[in-house]
């Protein structure tokens, strides 16, 4: 009898996560990793895990910019967004999240061993509170502040 794969099954329960949340990101992303594991693709595990994150970050990065860069985000609103007190707090905001972010991304490097945690409950945050499965990074970079690691 072969041994249970205890990372497989966790995976196979992320995918069913993903999907009973609609939780597009997860269910593709650990049904790749599905295929990397039970395939010979097994061997690039060591290149995801140094270059994966940075790679999403810049695909993330360039979605968000894409509003800017086709024109649909117009320069002179751009340039306005410093004089609104709404927009100053926005742009505060967003310079607290991408710091928390990157703290995040600290802690989840510095021990993987949250990272599971993170997900369950970004996943159950989708699928019972209606959330949107954006905050792994960033809640990461909360508990980072909760427990005293990071950057």
């Amino acid at each position: 009898m072969s041994q249970l794969d205890l990372n497989l099954i966790v995976l196979l329960v992320l995918v069913a996560c993903g999907i009973f949340s609609h939780n597009t990101a997860v269910t593709i992303a650990a049904g790749v990793l599905i295929v990397f594991r039970i395939t010979p693709l097994s061997e690039f595990f060591p290149l995801l895990q140094e270059h994966g994150l940075n790679l999403g970050v810049i695909i993330l990065t360039i979605g968000v910019l894409t509003p800017i860069a086709s024109g649909k985000i117009p320069g002179d609103e751009i340039l306005k967004s410093f004089l609104n007190w709404k927009s100053l707090c926005a742009i505060a905001i967003g310079l607290f999240v991408a710091w928390l972010g990157g703290r995040g991304v600290n802690l989840m490097s510095n021990q993987p061993n949250v990272v599971a945690g993170l997900l369950i409950g970004t996943v159950a945050g989708v699928a019972l509170l209606k959330g949107v499965p954006v905050g792994p990074m960033i809640a990461a970079g909360l508990l980072s502040l909760i427990i005293g690691t990071g950057r």
